[in-house]
């Protein structure tokens, strides 16, 4: 049964509906390549995981979260102009390569937090950019099945509790500045064992 410390695999299928209140397919996860979480540490939306509590293997679900209990509503103050100064690389030029429209950059909040923006417009002075996660302001629907559920072992537990831990650094630990020296991907620093 789903509960917290739990690591569930599922398949499932992320329905977003258009203007005229048709469905898209946004994401899928199939039996060969499932979502897998830890219940309870944070790793889905807390009102995913709470759909999910107590749901057995094998079980089907179809839920649908609301907005506000998914990404929050859509903000226009998240979206900013910026001086294209920013986005220079190490040589002092505009860096073409990784900033253009629909790309994801990270960038960094006042306090230090990294967060990923849209670049949505690249002009000769400015780089327009949403702050709004792509699903802001959408209801999910969500469908799919329970495919395992174990206890998580201590190993995966530390690696996903420790800030630059296995799937914290995004495969590259160079980035998180992580100790382990690898190119972390699912368990080369040993600690997701």
């Amino acid at each position: 049964m789903i509960e917290k410390l739990k690591v569930v695999s599922a398949t499932y299928e992320l329905y977003i509906a258009d203007e005229k209140g048709k469905e898209e397919l946004m994401e899928k996860a199939t039996a060969e390549a499932p979502l897998t979480w830890c219940q309870g540490e944070g790793m889905m939306l807390p009102a995913f995981e709470a759909a999910m509590e107590g749901k057995n293997e094998g079980d089907e679900f179809d839920f649908v979260l609301k907005a506000t209990d998914a990404y929050g509503e859509y903000l226009d103050e998240g979206l900013m102009e910026l001086p294209k100064t920013m986005f220079f690389n190490g040589d002092g030029e505009f860096d073409e390569e990784r900033v253009y429209v629909g790309a994801i950059v990270p960038m960094n909040t006042t306090d230090g937090q990294i967060v990923r923006a849209q670049v949505c417009e690249v002009t000769n002075e400015k780089v327009t950019i949403d702050l709004n996660h792509p699903y802001a302001g959408e209801d999910l629907h969500f469908t799919g099945k329970i495919l395992t559920i174990r206890d998580v072992t201590e190993g995966e537990l530390k690696a996903i509790r420790s800030p630059h831990g296995c799937g914290r650094c995004k495969g590259n630990c160079d980035d998180c500045e992580s100790s382990c020296g690898n190119h972390c991907g699912q368990d080369a620093c040993g600690e997701c064992k």
